[in-house]
């Protein structure tokens, strides 16, 4: 039985073990892709003032909820070290993956002793999605998650785990426990929310659903209580931007999240093996954590749907996280009991079960195999993974001979998602932008500067409203399409030019 239970652990962690390995090495690289751009400005902008470094995208002072704690703490490493924003994005990765597949550990030794438990569910988590390739922060697809590990969602999911897994151990140890635990799971709540708003959302029904399971006392209750109050008052005291006030974005935030709610079939259909899981611990205990915790994502995302708040669909990972880690933690569990739950020929439906998860977990890597091209030259990948293969962004580094820091670039939404990476601002923002009162000013003088058939007049006024020196746009043949106002400096990847106005 022993030699029954050491095989499937060892294979399940060598498997964890390449996923892993593989990350790293994608961090070497660190491929551009999606809001990069905007954490590296946010370390630009706190690399130069860390007191009051303004808008990270635009050059305006508001606040930002760009800067949480997690960023701070980058721009104070590139600010005493002098390192590129990219190395320390780099550096930031590495200890965001660290907390993550530590995190998953230990909230998964929660739930199950079995040594292969932890491994597949790390497995599951990246693997167990559809067949639908799709990218977004928070979402931790393999894919995915290569594009996103240096971002503050991949710190805060790992944050998460690990606040998951010490309120489970307190919960359980009750009022045995002095008041700093309740006091730091407070904080770290808090913190994860500061560091990315939608895996705190993730984080907290989480947490609902391991107090609700553990079914505690009035006395937990009380202290559980008191950490939720401190977790407030650092919400409340955060100086860089006022939390509560995101409660009213909406608008553009929601036009933008309205994806999350297609092809839902397609991105997600494998994770039904973890359905599947939870509806054998739900016969097991009505009042199983996963349970509740699957419940509680279902129907924050499907109010979402319904009322058209469809920003409530980065609450997805509540959906799939607890699936996940049901299927991971099933096969250890249906191995442990012989004959649980008590059906005749369990002992052979539970390699039948193995084998689903097993498929499953293969069509899901399979899916995600391109990933590989973001660490091997996709010339020498055999022909049908370089085909899955997804190019990232090549940056827009080929402008920096030219541009400096705090220079004002007239950009559309692709390249003003990128431009202020490396110091420069662009006129509008390229996401959208709660805290900014005059965004949608700025995006309809971006609108009709680049109008075709737009006069010299608007389009000089424009220039000297917000201090435009640069212009990047697609080529045109000297830049006639502009007008007489710029001339071309550099040209770029993608017929790329960069214009100089013209004073």
């Amino acid at each position: 039985m022993r030699g029954a239970l050491r095989r499937p652990s060892v294979v399940a962690q060598v498997g964890a073990g390449l996923v892993v390995v593989l990350l790293l090495l994608v961090v070497v690289r660190l491929p551009w892709a999606g809001d990069l751009g905007m954490h590296a400005a946010t370390v630009q902008r706190l690399r130069h003032d860390l007191v009051d470094p303004g808008n990270p995208l635009v050059d305006a002072d508001t606040p930002s909820p760009y800067y949480s704690p997690w960023m701070l703490v980058l721009g104070c490493v590139a600010r005493v070290t002098g390192f590129s924003v990219f190395v320390v994005l780099r550096i930031g990765a590495v200890v965001a993956l660290g907390l993550f597949v530590s995190g998953v550990w230990r909230y998964v030794r929660t739930l199950s002793a079995h040594p292969a438990a932890p491994a597949l569910s790390l497995l599951c988590l990246v693997f167990l999605w559809g067949t639908s390739l799709f990218t977004w922060s928070g979402f931790l697809g393999l894919n995915s998650l290569a594009l996103t590990v240096s971002y503050p969602s991949v710190f805060a999911l790992g944050l998460a785990f690990h606040f998951w897994a010490w309120l489970a151990g307190a919960v359980r140890a009750g009022s045995v426990r002095g008041w700093g635990v309740w006091v730091g799971l407070g904080v770290l709540w808090a913190v994860i929310l500061l560091c990315h708003q939608f895996s705190g959302v993730v984080a907290s029904l989480g947490a609902l659903a391991t107090v609700v399971a553990a079914r505690v006392g009035g006395a937990v209750w009380w202290r559980l209580g008191v950490g939720a109050l401190v977790g407030v008052g650092v919400l409340r005291v955060w100086p860089y931007y006022d939390f509560f006030a995101l409660a009213g974005a909406g608008g553009d935030l929601e036009a933008v999240h309205r994806g999350l709610y297609r092809d839902l079939v397609g991105r997600y259909w494998l994770v039904l093996v973890g359905v599947a899981a939870l509806g054998v611990r739900w016969w097991r205990d009505r009042w199983d954590p996963l349970v509740l915790f699957f419940v509680l994502g279902v129907v924050v995302v499907g109010v979402g749907g319904v009322s058209g708040h469809y920003s409530w669909g980065r609450a997805v990972p509540a959906v799939v996280i607890p699936a996940q880690i049901a299927a991971g933690v099933g096969v250890g569990e249906f191995w442990e009991r012989p004959g649980w739950p008590g059906w005749p020929g369990w002992k052979g439906l539970r390699g039948v079960w193995a084998g689903v998860l097993c498929g499953a977990l293969v069509v899901g890597g399979w899916t995600q195999v391109g990933t590989v091209g973001y660490v091997v030259p996709r010339g020498v990948l055999p022909g049908v993974v370089a085909a899955k293969y997804r190019v990232p962004w090549v940056g827009y580094h080929w402008v920096t001979p030219w541009v400096a820091y705090g220079d004002v670039v007239m950009a559309r939404t692709f390249a003003a998602r990128q431009i202020p990476a490396y110091g420069a601002y662009t006129v509008a923002p390229g996401y959208p932008d709660f805290f900014l009162p005059d965004e949608g000013r700025r995006g309809e003088a971006v609108r009709r500067y680049f109008a075709v058939g737009a006069s010299e007049g608007v389009r000089r006024g424009i220039v000297r409203a917000y201090g435009v020196r640069w212009v990047v746009d697609r080529g045109d043949g000297g830049g006639r399409g502009l007008g007489s106002g710029v001339r071309v400096v550099a040209r770029g990847p993608g017929g790329q030019v960069l214009y100089e106005v013209v004073r």
